[in-house]
């Protein structure tokens, strides 16, 4: 499990004081942001302040190719700093090593990074941990025994690594395979969300995220296995069953902290045609205006044999409690007489994410070393946007957790600014990850970058 792990590699930087983001230097005695202890959970009562200062952002002058061969800021809570760990082409998901050190996959190289510091405080050490693999993506630590295992998905399955620390990879179990991607014959060479991702709980219990074959496919619903859905087996692989559906895109996958909860952040639907019989006359038509706002990309809290609505009902952000407590309206694509899915009975969304938005990775910070009282929230990268009038994303927001339990409070920017001033993205946010020192490092695919924010110069 992401969260609990994280929870050893503080205690271990604060033995060992290593890896990257160590705590010494600026970051020393931050790891509880200089205001006692960290919050320890949901119920703090205060929700953090958000992003409102544009602060430079500290590049290695070896690390200074486009985009960084002109200057760049980003926009942080007030105290933050941002600089680039490292470049890291195509970097996508982030595990924290045992080490303190960071892996980093690259599903189109085939290859998982290993970042390291360089020696005498020199610039990070980027190299080939491994290579050769099938579009791997989500990477896992996970305790088994005395077994430290890493988890690593690829489009087709999931491997394993007994984890020894070697600057290279020894020799993997796969845990699963014959899983549907580009190679599935009925999908002719085309999946548009063959990318798999995964999350492991206190049982020993792997979950893996099967999406979407395309933009709304009806097909991907009565596919075997379903696709738009989450599957749950052993931690080797067996014993394979449907969890939950309805779920186009689920990229992050986490467990609330001390729970065997499973939390996931989903990339909802584009182009979504008008579906409403009204004066407006705009009936199955897509809209502009429209689009810019439906279906909203989803944070939702999974029950075991739920179903989430798509391909057939699409939340609706136009009600009385905005992004919470959404009902479903049909989807004129797939269900527009609602002869396929009844949408009064499906499972409603936890809460809503601006439409486009493309939420991807997912951490819960409660249990890490991220400073209060910000690490009463779970953080989500959000790629940005091409299916909007006005692009949205392109950055990091926060859900507070600040009212007790696991009931999320309206999300806060913690990180903005990827968008350049003729409108076009120079970087793309992917994933986040929290460090030993207290740093979360946010991984960028499109300009091949690891950032690493922290609290303090």
């Amino acid at each position: 499990m992401r969260a609990p792990w994280l929870i050893l590699l503080a205690a271990f930087a604060v033995a060992c004081d290593g890896g990257l983001g160590g705590g010494t230097g600026a970051d020393a005695g931050l790891v509880d942001g200089g205001t006692g202890a960290p919050d320890g959970g949901p119920g703090g009562g205060q929700v953090p302040p958000g992003a409102t200062t544009s602060v430079p952002v500290s590049v290695p002058g070896s690390m200074r190719t486009a985009p960084f061969d002109v200057p760049r800021a980003l926009t942080v809570p007030q105290g933050f700093s941002i600089a680039v760990l490292a470049r890291v082409p195509g970097a996508r998901f982030l595990a924290v090593t045992p080490e303190g050190n960071l892996l980093v996959s690259n599903p189109g190289a085939g290859t998982v990074s290993l970042v390291r510091p360089g020696a005498g405080g020199a610039d990070a050490v980027v190299s080939d941990w491994v290579t050769g693999l099938r579009k791997p993506h989500d990477l896992v630590f996970h305790t088994i025994g005395s077994t430290v295992w890493l988890y690593v998905s690829e489009s087709n399955g999931v491997r394993r690594y007994a984890w020894t620390g070697a600057a290279t990879a020894p020799a993997s179990e796969v845990v699963l395979t014959g899983l549907p991607d580009s190679s599935t014959p009925e999908l002719h060479g085309a999946y548009g969300h063959e990318l798999k991702n995964i999350g492991l709980d206190g049982q020993h219990r792997l979950f893996v995220s099967i999406a979407s074959s395309c933009n709304v496919c009806a097909s991907d619903a009565q596919a075997d296995p379903v696709r738009g859905a989450i599957y749950v087996y052993d931690a080797t692989g067996g014993n394979g069953r449907l969890y939950a559906r309805g779920l186009r895109n689920a990229e992050g996958l986490a467990f609330f902290p001390g729970t065997d909860d499973l939390w996931v952040a989903v990339n909802n639907r584009d182009d979504v045609p008008y579906p409403f019989q009204d004066a407006t006359g705009h009936y199955g038509q897509i809209v502009q205006a429209y689009v810019d706002n439906h279906p909203p990309d989803e944070l939702i809290r999974l029950r075991d044999g739920g179903n989430y609505g798509w391909p057939y009902c699409n939340p609706d952000p136009d009600t009385a409690r905005g992004l919470f407590d959404m009902s479903f309206d049909r989807d004129y694509d797939t269900n527009r007489d609602g002869s396929a899915a009844d949408c009064n009975v499906m499972d409603h969304v936890t809460m809503g994410i601006q439409a486009h938005s493309a939420a991807l990775g997912l951490t819960f910070l409660q249990s890490t070393s991220f400073p209060a009282p910000w690490a009463s929230s779970a953080a989500i990268a959000l790629h940005g946007s091409w299916d909007r009038t006005t692009p949205a994303g392109d950055k990091v927001i926060l859900v507070p957790f600040v009212s007790g339990g696991q009931q999320p409070s309206s999300a806060i920017d913690l990180v903005t600014g990827w968008t350049g001033s003729d409108g076009k993205y120079w970087g793309r946010p992917v994933d986040v990850a929290v460090d030993p020192g207290g740093g979360l490092l946010i991984s960028d695919d499109a300009s091949g970058t690891v950032y690493r924010l922290s609290r303090g110069p």
